[in-house]
């Protein structure tokens, strides 16, 4: 048996409908920290925003200011933005001047 099949009918309880995914962004306590992660990407480096507390569109929307910002390419993953390359200067001051207030999260 595959490991990726799911169980969609039990005997015991019916039809099992699947778990939905959250919807609404994840509280933010008020700080946006930017850090840099290199995991999983063979050793490319990215700039990884979290904390912001956005809704999706408006996130979707934010990070592509910021793509065109930094001049590279990016993407919008389980409520973070990733930016290509370690753009973390340039990142913090267009988001302090958009009025947030930011933080240099790890090296």
């Amino acid at each position: 048996m595959s490991k990726n099949n799911r169980l969609v009918y039990s005997t015991e309880t019916g039809r099992i409908k699947a778990t939905e995914t959250q919807a609404t962004a994840p509280s933010s306590d008020g700080i946006v920290r930017i850090a840099r992660s290199t995991k999983g990407r063979g050793g490319k480096a990215v700039s990884v925003i979290s904390g912001l507390g956005l809704p999706s569109d408006e996130l979707k929307t934010l990070a592509k200011a910021l793509k065109q910002v930094c001049g590279v390419g990016g993407a919008v993953k389980e409520w973070d933005i990733e930016i290509q390359g370690d753009m973390r200067d340039k990142l913090k001051a267009e988001l302090e001047k958009r009025g947030f207030t930011v933080k240099l999260a790890g090296g």
